[in-house]
């Protein structure tokens, strides 16, 4: 019996030595990437291009909130982020068209980049695990999202409070927190689709021209698409019944949520507006008897939650693969 509590205590021990091993490499590795990231010029770029671009949609914004807030005075922080300017789109159509751009850019040379260097040999040849290096690699970016996406909510709402002088209700920061998290898991999604080019593709301009034709697709030619597809399988003409009409809409629809970008378009649109209570077609008749009104935040939070699960799994998918390849490729490679 002592024999046995003793073995049982060692391989304790022994898991506990590993995990320290692990946690200790990925560590290393996460401060590496990171202090990479924040030291180039490639970061310094795309931070400027995002506090541009901020700059001019908070700008477009509050020349127009006054006309806003007069035909609607509730909810005027939130309009800081979702109204545009005279040929200004919104914060919130910036990040949906520019976020990928991020994410592609900080992942699109992450393993080629090594590999073509020399120096992912070198990487691997540590007393570290070979997961840890991708891991590391892809917290990184993450870390740098986030706190680019805080950064720049918080750099709104405090030039949009001191402009205004408004405070934001509580009910309009959740909303805000809701919506930088959503942003945060758009951004990653491309980060880790990014990092899946750079291990399958050998050269880092390959990868990176596959992410851009990929975000180009979705943000302007999958509404396209969806719209062919369903006039092919649910045609509409003059003599359409109003379920082809929305037999078409659905199928339309359908095949729009298959893009992150619609996905991500439609979830924002639902938090940051209240007014906005269903992400489906609503019918004449089912609006007989309802009551205007706002949605509370978990209201509409319990709408877009499908489109959170998406991203999140799309996610975990993009970087799930980018993973087992990744291993796989060192594996053969020794």
């Amino acid at each position: 019996m002592e024999a046995k509590m003793r073995k049982n205590r060692s391989a304790l021990l022994h898991l506990r030595e590993e995990g320290n091993k692990r946690m200790s490499g990925l560590g290393a590795l996460y401060r590496k990437e990171l202090a990479d990231h924040i030291g180039s010029r490639r970061f310094l770029i795309v931070l400027g291009l995002i506090v541009l671009t901020s700059y001019a949609s908070l700008y477009g914004a509050l020349s127009n909130l006054s006309d806003a807030v007069a035909s609607d005075s509730e909810f005027i922080f939130l309009k800081l982020f979702t109204l545009s300017g005279n040929s200004i789109p919104s914060f919130t159509s910036f990040i949906a068209l520019l976020g990928p751009f991020v994410g592609l850019t900080l992942g699109f040379d992450a393993i080629n980049s090594e590999r073509s260097e020399g120096t992912l040999n070198r990487l691997v040849s540590q007393p570290i695990y070979r997961d840890a290096v991708i891991n590391g690699k892809f917290l990184a970016g993450a870390a740098i999202i986030g706190v680019m996406v805080f950064s720049m909510g918080l750099f709104i709402g405090a030039i949009g409070l001191l402009a205004t002088g408004i405070p934001p209700s509580a009910e309009e920061v959740g909303r805000v927190l809701v919506f930088l998290v959503f942003t945060t898991v758009y951004i990653c999604f491309w980060l880790a689709l990014a990092i899946l080019f750079s291990v399958v593709c050998r050269h880092a301009a390959t990868s990176a021209m596959l992410g851009i034709g990929l975000w180009i697709f979705f943000a302007l030619f999958m509404s396209l698409v969806a719209s062919m597809t369903a006039g092919l399988i649910y045609p509409i003409n003059d003599s359409a019944t109003v379920g082809q009409v929305l037999n078409n809409y659905e199928c339309q629809t359908a095949i729009n949520r298959l893009s992150p970008y619609y996905l991500y378009s439609e979830a924002v649109s639902t938090i940051m507006n209240p007014m906005v209570r269903s992400t489906n077609l609503i019918l004449p008749q089912q609006l007989s008897g309802a009551i205007t009104g706002y949605l509370s935040l978990g209201q509409s939070v319990l709408l877009v939650w499908p489109h959170m699960t998406g991203l999140l799994a799309l996610t975990a998918v993009m970087f799930g693969a980018s993973y087992i390849g990744f291993m796989r490729k060192e594996v053969r490679s020794r």
